[in-house]
């Protein structure tokens, strides 16, 4: 395997550890006023979430910076050609942050509905803008010869684009109330996992449907492999969740998400942003790549870089592994 087709993969690999990671984050913030029906519950949220919303974020950052190190052209005409997007994205993530910090610095309810009401908006414009940039690197922009965009700054919206934004959104809500599920315990918890198998057979639509988009414009025979196993991992993630599984369902949800978007980069390669105006100006592994010493030194930073990453985050994980629910939470004490 050339290291041009290994970063390829490494890249690919990165998302699917943010959809992941992510998804059930934002899927708890964007749940935070629909099951917390008080300041001591949506507190049980936040807090489920606490440890690790932060280094989830991580992912993001280090696949858009193995995209400019490995792949500059790639990186320059998707983060330009789609950087109205981006700046909402960007924008919602740094006040999801400032909010999880600061609801519960005033003991006020006008205060924290505020924050609350930021949280919320910091996970669904994030999700559904991710989406909307993973589809438009996997669907193309109108580029010309340079590697430009033509055209307006809102190229990168259109139905199929969108398709993408609403299959994040979706498994993020799905995602994010097995999440609660599995990590609350008493009637919380119970009432998470009765909206999550409402969730489950209608938020997971969007993903399939856009994995079919893919398979059915640039698929080949293998990628129909991990297509059909998205499938599948749908109705598993609900039967285990039913059977009061949730470890099981998460994930089974994992799987879903992680087979899909194996089947839209698979569909993708071996372009890295197809161009809609003519395929002759697509950005491909091979001529969007960076030097092979580049992606040689790289590859050496990840050998021993991302093992130390993997392991202090599992162990993160495996420290924060309990269940909380509202008796866990102490008087509110703020300044």
């Amino acid at each position: 395997m050339s290291l041009e087709i290994l970063w390829f993969v490494i890249i690919a690999f990165f998302w699917i550890g943010y959809l992941f990671l992510e998804g059930f984050d934002f899927g708890v913030g964007m749940l935070l006023p629909v099951l917390g029906r008080d300041n001591t519950e949506r507190r049980v949220m936040v807090n489920t979430i606490g440890p690790v919303w932060d280094g989830n974020e991580v992912w993001l950052i280090v696949a858009a910076g193995a995209t400019f190190a490995a792949f500059p052209e790639w990186y320059a005409s998707l983060f330009s050609g789609a950087y109205l997007p981006l700046l909402v994205i960007l924008l919602a993530l740094i006040g999801r942050g400032v909010a999880f910090d600061y609801r519960g610095k005033v003991d006020s309810v006008r205060w924290r509905k505020n924050w609350d009401r930021a949280i919320m908006i910091g996970s669904w414009l994030p999700s559904f803008g991710v989406g909307l940039l993973l589809a438009t690197t996997a669907l193309g922009l109108p580029l010309n010869a340079r590697g430009d965009r033509v055209g307006s700054a809102f190229s990168a919206v259109r139905w199929d684009t969108v398709l993408g934004g609403l299959a994040v959104v979706g498994f993020a809500l799905a995602h994010g109330a097995v999440y609660l599920a599995l990590k609350t315990e008493g009637e919380f918890r119970d009432r998470a996992r009765k909206l999550a198998l409402r969730l489950i057979p209608i938020a997971v639509l969007p993903m399939l449907a856009f994995g079919i988009v893919m398979q059915t414009r640039s698929g080949s025979g293998w990628t129909l492999v991990p297509l059909v196993l998205a499938v599948i991992a749908g109705p598993v993630a609900w039967w285990r969740l039913r059977k009061g599984r949730e470890g099981q369902a998460f994930a089974a949800l994992g799987v879903l998400v992680a087979a899909a978007m194996v089947t839209v980069f698979g569909a993708l390669y071996p372009d890295v942003l197809p161009s809609t105006l003519d395929a002759a100006n697509s950005l491909t592994v091979a001529n969007a790549s960076s030097s092979p010493y580049t992606l040689k030194v790289m590859s050496w930073v990840a050998l021993f870089g991302a093992p130390v990453v993997l392991i202090y985050q599992s162990w993160t994980y495996w420290v924060f592994r309990k269940r909380i629910g509202t008796h866990h939470i102490p008087a509110v004490h703020a300044p």
